[in-house]
């Protein structure tokens, strides 16, 4: 019973989120991203058919393993952009830099003021870098990779619903300028919604959403402990 579950978990969940991104791509409606639509189905048929999470991701943790090769995979965007990465690398590396610095301080100190635990507060640091990297990141400084995902999916959804507007309020009419902001602020989901507007847009994205990661492991492991202690023993009496 329990094999016939994870199976159908499984095929299930894959099922759901192809139809979801069919429904997406009919409609083009930021707001029915899979990202979005496919865990709130399996919530829902979880709470209707009362079937233990524990149960379901006997099939289900399948994908989340896929996370591991997915990391590596981001090589191939670099390896296949890398003269456009070497001609815009000072733009990238400068700017990816900045906003990599800022959502790790930003993410912390807001943590702080809204009074989360460690494990909350740790969890939400590395929100602005792709699932899998983030997860990884979580781990090595105390937070809960899951959590963490789920601040990823939220930061990563959030990005593309604005990213439309901030793109009309900043006058932002370059390719890379677009796909630089999306990449970095919205990642794997913002990646998605800038080859909407374009395939330049995309190819930034996926190189802003790569070099945030790299970098972010490099802050989170060095500044961040450094930028930790200040700012906590500042708050000391």
């Amino acid at each position: 019973m329990t094999f016939l579950v994870a199976v159908v978990s499984l095929l299930g969940t894959i099922a759901i989120f192809y139809g979801s991104k069919t429904v997406y791509v009919k409609f083009g409606k930021a707001w029915l991203t899979p990202i979005l639509i496919t865990p709130l189905v399996v919530i829902l048929i979880l709470l209707v058919t009362g079937i233990p999470y524990e149960m379901y991701n006997a099939g289900g943790h399948v994908l989340s393993n896929l996370l591991g090769p997915a990391t590596v995979a981001f090589a191939v965007p670099i390896y296949k952009n890398i003269g456009l990465l070497k001609k815009h690398a000072l733009e990238i590396i400068v700017s990816i830099t900045v906003g990599s610095t800022v959502a790790i301080t930003s993410s912390f100190v807001l943590a702080l003021l809204i009074g989360l635990n460690d494990e909350l507060t740790y969890s939400i640091v590395p929100r602005s870098v792709t699932t899998p990297i983030a997860m990884d990141i979580s781990t090595m400084i105390g937070g809960s990779p899951t959590l963490t995902a789920v601040f990823v999916m939220t930061t990563g959804i959030l990005g593309a619903l604005l990213a439309p507007m901030l793109i009309r309020a900043c006058h932002f009419n370059t390719p890379s300028a677009k796909g630089l902001m999306l990449g970095m602020g919205a990642h794997g989901t913002g990646t998605s919604k800038a080859f909407e507007f374009g395939e330049l847009e995309g190819t930034f994205s996926s190189l802003a959403m790569v070099v945030a990661a790299l970098i972010s492991i490099v802050l989170s492991t060095t500044l961040f402990p450094v930028f930790e202690q200040l700012v906590m023993n500042s708050l000391l009496p």
